[in-house]
């Protein structure tokens, strides 16, 4: 492994000195015989600015000043005479490499200054999530520009397509993934490229990659705008993969950007009752999540060594919404991680409630502390086998919320031949429509819907499903909420200084574990007491508990 690894570096440091060749060719004679090779190996740009000295940046901060007289109009021109044309977002690149020269134009539209950003073939940066780019879910990579998003998507192209064999289709706005010119850099394997003219027309590449090119997988760098962001959620819920970066530094952020807060669920203004509003301690309006993300998993790059997964966007974006503390796991490029029993991809999707009942039974002491208002092996039982449902004549958009609110193992299909059970409207009850014909035929239960009304449509797809009553799982949610409510409270009365000590009711060592890191995001100290079933935590102002 050691050996493979050092002869990929070789090979990159090699590819590396090639392209730098082709860059520093296109500068002027009197400028190229200032570039230093020796100290390239760290540079991002080398920047040229009409009336000013020739400089170039490096990734740790530093501004090299080269030793020359000030740019002048016919440095610049002779730049833009062996490069090819701008694109309307003044961008252009050498063939056959990463780089890319951006250009400042004066009013007049006269090119003035020029921005060649310096690209490179990195390898490694993703070794320390390589596990989650094996699990065929949505990706979707947070972080300000130049901190490395675009490399971790060239690598991740290379991967899946080398790796994994999958089909590979990568969304090119500004050639910046896979290169200038027609023919992909290798950095990208076999994964193929689709480049797009204009940026505005990304949104139109996008779709037009799923329905021409049968591919498994898609690539996008940058999505910025809401008709890209449908176009997302388009692709994703067409079951293909999808691997993209977006504007904005954390989650926090793309939740409250109006533009793109639908890659991840967007938010809804919801009114509570007085009696709701009391009991969360909240104002009667308050913001939840509107629909399913459209990634799987969100990941902040925070820096070119440090990555913040959050491996369930849609659990991270309520948490979030709700105020309740939430911590990303947190994985570095320099450090060694165990992948050699890698996660097998599971086409299946098993109810987030489940893996929450499952983690509960692990983590807590005494399991007969918590109890349930029903029996949990018969709910795994009747929730497990995961059902497709095709819909008649019913409202598409609330079977696929009351799916999504009640977390059930089911989704919408398109394809009769795939559905396991059909909902369908009562008019059609009489028969007449061929596709009910065709369900009859094939031995399909079929179940009809007096209304497209929201409870009508919850029953019936409950009964299809033959599940008696899933307000368990809000209960789960319930129970929480309760208690980080009252946490909330309590440390309102320790900040104001009402009191110096708070004992909360006794929970389980999950809430616990939630209520321990909302005491710490106020900066207050917390403390498990009591034994077994009347373990519970103390909230101190000071930094000494008194026992």
């Amino acid at each position: 492994m050691y050996n493979q690894n050092r002869k990929a570096a070789d090979m990159s440091n090699l590819q590396f000195q090639n392209d730098l060749d082709k860059l520093v060719e296109i500068l002027p004679q009197r400028i190229r015989q200032c570039v230093s090779y020796e100290s390239m190996d760290d540079a991002t740009e080398i920047v040229l600015d009409l009336g000013r000295v020739p400089e170039i940046r490096h990734s740790d901060g530093r501004i090299e000043y080269l030793q020359t007289s000030k740019v002048e109009i016919q440095d610049i021109d002779y730049v833009i005479q062996r490069i090819p044309e701008f694109t309307s977002d003044n961008r252009s690149g050498i063939a056959g490499t990463l780089h890319r020269i951006s250009a400042i134009r004066n009013r007049q539209g006269r090119v003035v200054g020029l921005t060649c950003r310096i690209g490179r073939v990195v390898t490694g940066t993703i070794s320390c999530i390589k596990d989650i780019c094996l699990q065929n879910k949505s990706i979707l990579f947070l972080g300000r520009p130049g901190v490395g998003k675009t490399t971790k998507l060239r690598e991740i192209s290379r991967l899946v397509a080398d790796e994994l064999g999958k089909r590979v289709v990568i969304v090119d706005t500004s050639n910046e993934i896979a290169g200038d010119g027609d023919v992909p850099h290798p950095a990208v394997g076999h994964a193929r490229r689709m480049q797009v003219r204009q940026p505005e027309f990304q949104k139109d590449i996008m779709i037009e990659a799923v329905e021409n090119h049968t591919p498994e997988v898609i690539v996008v760098d940058e999505i910025g705008t809401e008709e890209e962001a449908q176009a997302a959620r388009t692709i994703a819920e067409r079951g293909v993969m999808l691997i993209a970066t977006a504007h904005g530094n954390t989650l926090e952020n793309l939740i409250k950007n109006p533009t793109l807060s639908d890659l991840v669920g967007g938010i809804q203004s919801v009114t509570l009752g007085d009696d709701e509003a009391k009991r969360r301690s909240s104002q009667k309006t308050v913001l939840e999540r509107e629909k399913q993300p459209t990634f799987d998993i969100v990941i902040e790059i925070l820096d070119r060594n440090t990555l913040a997964v959050y491996k369930d966007t849609t659990e991270a974006v309520d948490y979030i919404l709700r105020g309740w503390p939430i911590k990303p796991e947190i994985r570095r490029v320099d450090k060694a991680y165990d992948f050699s029993v890698m996660p097998t991809p599971v086409p299946e999707r098993v109810p987030n409630v489940i893996d929450k009942i499952n983690a509960l039974d692990d983590k807590i002491e005494h399991p007969e502390s918590l109890k349930f208002s029903f029996s949990r092996q018969k709910y795994v039982e009747e929730v497990k086998k995961f059902r497709k449902i095709y819909l008649y004549a019913v409202s598409r958009s609330i079977a696929e919320k009351v799916i999504e609110r009640l977390d059930l193992n089911a989704e919408i299909t398109r394809n009769i031949d795939d559905a396991d059970i059909v909902i369908a409207h009562k008019n059609f009850i009489k028969g007449g429509a061929k596709v009910l014909s065709t369900a009859e035929h094939d031995r399909l239960q079929i179940f009809y819907v007096k209304t497209n009304s929201m409870a009508q449509i919850q029953k019936v797809i409950k009964q299809a499903l033959d599940i008696a009553d899933l307000n368990e799982k809000q209960t789960f949610y319930d129970i929480t909420e309760k208690a980080l409510d009252e946490a909330k409270a309590a440390i309102d009365k320790v900040l104001s200084g009402v009191t110096n000590d708070v004992e909360l009711t006794p929970q389980n060592q999950h809430i616990r574990k939630l209520q321990h890191e909302l005491a710490e995001q106020h900066n207050l100290e917390s403390k498990s007491v009591g034994e077994g079933e009347q373990r519970h935590l103390r909230i101190v102002g000071g930094t000494d508990f008194k026992e």
